[in-house]
């Protein structure tokens, strides 16, 4: 008896370890979450953005873009420098492919808001205002090329006093990656 409960505890432990083992989803399964998501999960799909598509409006949503969403996206809104971001499970998305950019406005803003769960996306609502929400959406149209901002100075160390007092904004860093300054880590590490 006592055999056979351990033969059977055993086989339990063996299926939650392999059950619990973390790994990228594959085609099948992000063409599916995608779908998903798509039509069913993400709201605002009818809603459109009062703020309309002006260059100041591209311009706050940068700002707002840098205050909230670097840590995980970066300056670029494509993962550079972000060093996490492929090992999530899902991974971080690049915001200028396929799946995202193919969400009405309406969408991305509820996701802003709204956050994704599990997927690590958190919810803005109550820290973001409704107009940064929407100009964070247009500036998701309109990302810079990969790479062309930097990394966030933050994951680097290398932020200097300017960029402290700048905030997360990213300026000061895409101002610095356009000039070539970048810290030995941002260096050597792409």
């Amino acid at each position: 008896m006592t055999a056979m409960f351990l033969r059977l505890a055993g086989c339990g432990a063996l299926l939650v370890m392999v059950g619990c083992r973390v790994s990228q989803p594959g085609n099948g399964e992000s063409s599916l979450m995608n779908g998903i998501k798509h039509q069913i999960t993400v709201g605002g799909r009818e809603i459109r953005n009062p703020l309309g598509d002006g260059p100041d409006v591209v311009a706050q949503g940068k700002t707002a873009f840098g205050a909230y969403c670097i840590a995980c996206h970066g300056l670029d809104g494509q993962n550079t420098g972000v060093p996490f971001a492929a090992q999530m499970s899902p991974p971080v998305p690049l915001l200028t492919s396929k799946p995202v950019q193919d969400y009405t406005d309406g969408q991305l803003k509820w996701i802003v808001e709204n956050g994704i769960s599990p997927s690590g996306m958190p919810a803005s609502r109550g820290i973001l205002s409704d107009e940064e929400m929407w100009s964070i959406v247009v500036y998701l149209r309109h990302l810079p090329t990969a790479g062309s901002m930097g990394e966030p100075c933050f994951y680097s160390g290398s932020c200097t006093g300017e960029q402290a007092e700048a905030g997360s904004s990213g300026e000061q860093q895409g101002e610095d990656a356009k000039r070539g300054r970048t810290s030995h880590a941002s260096a050597t590490n792409r």
